[in-house]
């Protein structure tokens, strides 16, 4: 293949994203601190780290670099090829080689390794490379699930390549602070390395992407228990000689890394409510569940026309929280906001005949098995298919998928609901007051940061908070509840309710801040406007992953 027919939809199959050279020359004036220094590019692309680093090098030496001090590995031939053109245009001698690099066994001899690995997602990333990749890192005891991006594995495969107290200088996605599978990465760096630094940019370097990137700057023999940091605006921002940096101490267990976002204050503020008697987890509330997977929503869902026209009998449905959330960002679902719903045509019936269903009902089950919906993942491994498993009614719906904040609404309809939300069910003691007052009390900045910091941010903007994860999230204790702060809440609810409605969320979040934060655990106006800034920030840093890219002019 020509590098003229490469084109941007077949170098995103390959994870291939060219990097700004601010970026490059950056790393490699980190990772280059001799004039013998041997550097390896791996996944080089048209090797601007290569030529960065050979910039690097022929400003040390005073005259290009020697043979054989650069080079690259690359699985695109006609990148590979390109890159040698490029490297002698600028008199570099490199040796860049076309192939896999999980395909090269490690020699620990290159003084620096330096680039941008490729990022395939895991549903694109399979065969032979991923188990390639898999391999190479459970050589290194690091456990890769199968939901793990190509960049997991090539980072530890890369680092195989150093010599002892070498360096490595990668861009990353942001997921290594934030997904569960890059646990065992991280945990990795901080074995590995004697120092770690994390870049953290607050606007996209790759503007033709939504991916957010993270830099990676990791040296020395390890174990390390601490990152250093720092935040910069963008690429540009990287030669600014006044970049401040702070220390940070990730979870030992691979936790995690999401913190590392916040100011020094804003963690402060976070550890101190975190740590208090009047704060726990959501999970000691009750149990988060997930809601009935029915395998085939266009199914089961139904409207309340369509309850009539098929002429199903009561005893054929069970009432249904519409699939979504957006409904549920009032703090409490009625019976009145289900019938609304369901005379708008929302999906407010969940098809679930019980042992005797209705001539309607078999005639229905009929007409899906014509269909083949029996045939579905879901539906053929249940018996019988048409009968979706229910988890228990819950107490409070939790918000799964937001464009927003995660949110809780007392389930007061008492209405079944599908896994497009979760459901809390509360322990006993404490039910009556976590219907009334919880979903109002997690309306607070603590709250609302806590699952920003505990839940996953994806392209997309959106923020994703499983089950798990749900009830880790720091909320109110019941016993802080069922002092004053109750009672203010209560008060409240009319006033906090109607900006709910209005769409004046952050105005309802300071009331809820003031009765909960500020006099429920006294909690300085300083350190709750961390709090809130910070919750802030990390939304819009993932809404922005959600927008079209902007375009430059050259």
């Amino acid at each position: 293949m020509s590098l003229a027919s490469d084109t941007p939809a077949l170098r995103k199959a390959r994870g291939a994203f060219f990097t700004p050279p601010e970026l490059s020359r950056y790393v490699a004036e980190w990772a280059i601190r001799s004039s013998d220094d041997l550097v390896l590019e791996p996944s080089c692309g048209e090797a601007v780290f290569l030529l960065a680093a050979g910039e690097r090098l022929r400003a040390m030496r005073g005259c290009a670099p020697k043979p054989g001090q650069l080079g690259g590995v690359e699985l695109h031939e006609a990148s590979a090829a390109q890159g040698e053109v490029e490297l002698r245009r600028a008199g570099l001698p490199a040796s860049v080689v076309a192939g896999d690099f999980f395909h090269f066994t490690p020699r620990a001899c290159y003084d620096a390794v330096i680039g941008n690995p490729p990022y395939v997602r895991y549903q694109s990333f399979t065969g032979a490379a991923r188990t390639q990749s898999r391999s190479a890192a459970l050589a290194q005891g690091v456990r890769l699930t199968r939901l793990a991006s190509s960049w997991a594995a090539f980072t530890v495969h890369a680092a195989l390549f150093l010599r002892p107290g070498g360096r490595l200088g990668l861009v990353l996605p942001a997921e290594l602070l934030s997904v569960n599978y890059a646990s065992e990465v991280r945990a990795f760096l901080m074995r590995r390395f004697a120092r770690v630094r994390l870049v953290l940019f607050e606007e996209r370097v790759f503007q033709d992407v939504q991916e957010e990137v993270v830099l990676l700057l990791a040296e020395g023999e390890g174990p390390t228990d601490h990152c250093e940091l720092m935040q910069v605006e963008d690429a540009r921002a990287l030669e600014r000689l006044d970049v401040a940096t702070y220390s940070w101490q990730p979870p030992a267990d691979g936790g995690k890394w999401t913190p590392a976002l916040l100011t020094t204050s804003a963690l402060e503020a976070y550890r101190l409510v975190e740590s208090c008697q009047s704060f726990e987890t959501l999970a000691t509330w009750g149990r988060v569940t997930l809601g009935a997977v029915t395998g085939r929503n266009d199914f089961f869902a139904l409207s309340r026309e369509r309850f009539h026209e098929l002429e199903l009998a009561e005893s054929d449905v069970l009432t249904l929280s519409p699939p979504g959330s957006r409904h549920l960002r009032a703090g409490s679902f009625k019976e009145s906001d289900w019938q609304r719903l369901a005379s708008s045509g929302a999906d407010t019936y969940l098809f679930w005949p019980w042992e005797n269903p209705s001539p309607a009902a078999r005639r229905y089950i009929e007409a899906g098995e014509a269909m083949k919906v029996h045939r579905g993942y879901k539906c053929q491994s249940r018996e019988p298919w048409w009968r979706v498993p229910l988890s228990p009614m819950a107490d409070v719906f939790v918000t799964y998928m937001n464009a927003g904040v995660m949110q809780l609404a007392t389930n007061r309809a008492g209405v079944r609901h599908l896994n497009s939300i979760h459901g809390l069910v509360l322990r006993d003691g404490v039910q009556t007051l976590g219907r009334d007052l919880l979903p109002l009390a997690c309306l607070n900045s603590m709250t609302l940061l806590g699952s920003e910091i505990v839940g996953r941010s994806y392209g997309g903007g959106m923020l994703k908070v499983e089950p798990r994860e749900a009830g880790l999230v720091p909320v109110p204790a019941s016993t802080l509840l069922q002092r004053s702060p109750g009672k203010a809440l209560r008060e409240s609810r009319h006033t906090v309710t109607t900006l709910l409605q209005r769409g004046e969320l952050q105005h309802a979040i300071d009331i809820v801040d003031a009765i909960i934060l500020k006099d429920g655990i006294e909690l300085s106006d300083g350190a709750i406007a961390e709090l809130r800034d910070a919750r802030i920030v990390l939304a819009r840093r993932r809404a922005a992953r959600g927008r079209a890219p902007r375009r430059t002019e050259s």
